[in-house]
């Protein structure tokens, strides 16, 4: 069985991977997407502060993110945790890490409104 791709183009969320982390659960699912989405605004806006501890920060998003199956996130947190580490400039990473994770939290905030 081929593997599926590392970033799909269908959305904010892989919800293949997602089903298979929860085994299906979908309660499971919704409680992790709510942790997830409460997490992913808190680090964001500590990443805004661009604080000592930002490169361990944006890794931390970036495990969280790919648990869930939110994989333009995780790569955008991956690309944010590198400049930090590299020392480049961060503008530009962290403002594509931003439009990621509102992208997500919105399908998220969809999906839990959902009955």
């Amino acid at each position: 069985m081929p593997s599926p791709p590392l970033i799909p183009d269908d959305g904010p969320i892989d919800f293949d991977h997602l089903r298979r982390m929860t085994l299906g659960d979908n309660s499971l699912e919704r409680e992790v997407l709510a942790m997830f989405a409460g997490q992913a605004a808190e680090l964001a806006a500590a990443l805004a502060q661009l604080s000592p501890d930002a490169a361990t920060l944006a890794h931390k998003l970036k495990g969280s993110a790919r648990a869930i199956g939110a994989v333009h996130v995780a790569a955008a947190a991956a690309d944010l945790e590198t400049a930090l580490r590299n020392g480049a400039d961060p503008t530009e990473p962290r403002e594509a890490l931003n439009h990621t994770i509102s992208r997500a939290c919105k399908a998220i905030d969809a999906i839990l409104r959902r009955s």
